[in-house]
């Protein structure tokens, strides 16, 4: 049986909002695969200080890889959790995010556009002393995780961005259906 289309429209990023689609694999500055991102009411309100939000964007790197994964930040010594499960890239001390080159290629501007937001909301609670990658606590519990899509879908909503589209946003492959209502309540999106 084949998968019933989505019942939204995917929205558009906010104009501004560009990708380099096509740049070879390997680690470039944020701001040459998202060009003009720094210019984004996003981005003013990730960081409102523009010393601050510039030192943020011009620290932070992206590497971009083949492997089949969406995005993460690459943590700086392999976690505990990760031991036979998931071979991160490693940047010891950098604050660099790691992007799949087919999400990069393929995937809708608007999920790229929460993606990279999300994981920069990633780098500065790293930068503030928090640990990403607790391994104790569920993946929707994390408070971590969920100020980062708390963030996001203020953002989307501030757009426009219809609840459908959220859910879909947020229905990522390793939740359950429990953790998934968990995480719908935890950022305010109707479960539908």
């Amino acid at each position: 049986m084949a998968k019933k289309p989505p019942s939204f429209v995917v929205p558009e990023p906010p104009p501004g909002f560009r990708i380099e689609r096509m740049l070879p694999s390997g680690r470039h500055p944020i701001l040459e695969v998202f060009p003009g991102m720094d210019l984004l009411a996003t981005a003013e309100h990730l960081q409102p200080e523009a010393e601050k939000r510039a030192e943020l964007l011009q620290s932070t790197e992206i590497e971009l890889v083949e492997e089949d994964v969406w995005m993460y930040v690459a943590p700086w010594e392999i976690p505990p959790t990760a031991r036979g499960r998931w071979n991160p890239v490693v940047a010891p001390g950098a604050d660099c995010i790691v992007v799949g080159m087919g999400h990069l290629r393929e995937s809708p501007a608007f999920t790229l556009f929460m993606d990279i937001f999300h994981e920069l909301r990633h780098v500065q609670q790293r930068q503030g002393g928090a640990k990403l990658f607790e391994g104790r606590v569920s993946y929707v519990r994390r408070p971590t995780e969920v100020e980062a899509y708390r963030f996001v879908v203020d953002e989307a909503r501030r757009l426009g961005v219809t609840d459908g589209f959220l859910r879909d946003y947020l229905r990522v492959e390793w939740i359950d259906d429990g953790e998934f209502l968990e995480l719908l309540t935890a950022v305010g999106v109707p479960p539908g």
